[in-house]
């Protein structure tokens, strides 16, 4: 399957391979939620509450000025490879309580994903569960804005959608989340992640 080989080319030591996988992989996500964004971004203060963020690709334009973060779980031998094959990036500093080790994973300007893996691999946290259900993937499209307690409040008054916690959460280096389970295309369940950035 295209998604599983294009995540253990990202591990890889050919540039080119990385790059094209990477982009492939990008659109994947990104192709999840914009039928979601774009019906979302219909309403005038759900947009405005969309951060502007840098330099947008033809990936993300027809939303505005929406930074759209890929977060792809991985297994914890893979994690290692594919951040030693890329500068070992920074680890993120990720609450106790949340099953999860991530780096923020930059192929270019417009590119970006979270790298995520289990803190327990048999355990019950989060992307344990995913991985056990559905092995390495993409496990959640993350969509910044300016205030994400508003931006909850518009989806759920608005768009009827419940967030999976009553109130916004910690997230990784001082981050403010809520999640979404929406229904995407083909009728799939698709993670979208809230994210407030850190002030």
């Amino acid at each position: 399957m295209g998604i599983a080989r294009w995540i253990q080319d990202l591990g890889g030591s050919d540039a080119r391979l990385k790059s094209e996988s990477g982009m492939r992989l990008y659109l994947a996500g990104v192709s999840l939620c914009t039928p979601l964004l774009s019906h979302w971004v219909s309403d005038p203060e759900f947009r405005e509450l969309t951060l502007p963020g840098k330099p947008t690709g033809a990936t993300h334009a027809r939303f505005g000025p929406s930074t759209i973060v890929v977060g792809i779980a991985v297994q914890p031998e893979t994690f290692q490879k594919i951040r030693a094959a890329n500068n070992s990036p920074r680890l993120a500093n990720v609450p106790a309580d949340q099953d999860a080790q991530e780096f923020e994973l930059h192929l270019d300007a417009s590119i970006e994903f979270d790298i995520l893996t289990t803190r327990e691999p048999a355990g019950p946290g989060a992307i344990s569960r995913f991985l056990q259900k559905f092995g390495e993937g993409i496990q959640q499209l993350e969509i910044y804005v300016r205030d994400v307690d508003r931006a909850t409040e518009i989806l759920r008054t608005r768009f009827a959608l419940e967030p999976l916690y009553p109130a916004t959460r910690a997230g990784a280096d001082g981050t403010r989340v809520n999640f979404f389970l929406a229904t995407g295309p083909d009728a799939k369940k698709v993670l979208i992640e809230l994210v407030e950035a850190a002030r």
